[in-house]
């Protein structure tokens, strides 16, 4: 079972720096710059990563979901809201996987197989493990689109 916790800390870390590897390549003029008014632009998608990148440590921690969505979710969207800058965002990303990656230490061999109790329903313990990786890696998509719009064609994994 510390085999699987090893892998999960392993592909969070990975994927975080292959987020900012490609998010190294957005240039300055555009950070800001959309497909259409609705999409997310590098800065919000780096934002959402960064405000998300800590978020699942207390349920790794606690072993369980907060008491509500809300409780879940506000400390997530404050620290959205409050990054300016890919600066700002690359911090509030490494910090948030350096605390996943230590909640990860504290999981024992038993929760690996437990499910717990979600909004949305029981949910295993493990989704909980794996998803500060998948995150990044469906979000890294997003910036690769991005540049492809601009017209940049490299592969920056």
């Amino acid at each position: 079972m510390a085999d699987r916790i090893t892998w999960c800390k392993d592909r969070a870390t990975f994927a975080m720096e292959m987020f900012l590897r490609n998010l190294s390549h957005v240039p300055a003029d555009k950070v800001t710059w959309s497909p259409t008014p609705t999409a997310k632009n590098a800065l919000q998608i780096a934002a959402h990563c960064a405000g998300y990148s800590g978020g699942f440590a207390g349920i790794l921690r606690d072993g369980k979901f907060p008491n509500t969505v809300e409780e879940f979710l506000g400390p997530i969207q404050a620290a959205i809201d409050s990054v300016t800058n890919i600066g700002e965002a690359e911090a509030m990303l490494r910090e948030g996987i350096a605390d996943t990656l230590a909640a990860l230490d504290t999981v024992r061999p038993e929760q690996i197989s437990m499910t717990i109790d979600t909004p949305i329903g029981p949910t295993p313990f493990l989704f909980f493990m794996i998803i500060p990786a998948n995150h990044l890696i469906l979000h890294t998509g997003q910036v690769d689109y991005l540049q492809t719009c601009w017209g940049d064609q490299e592969v920056y994994f």
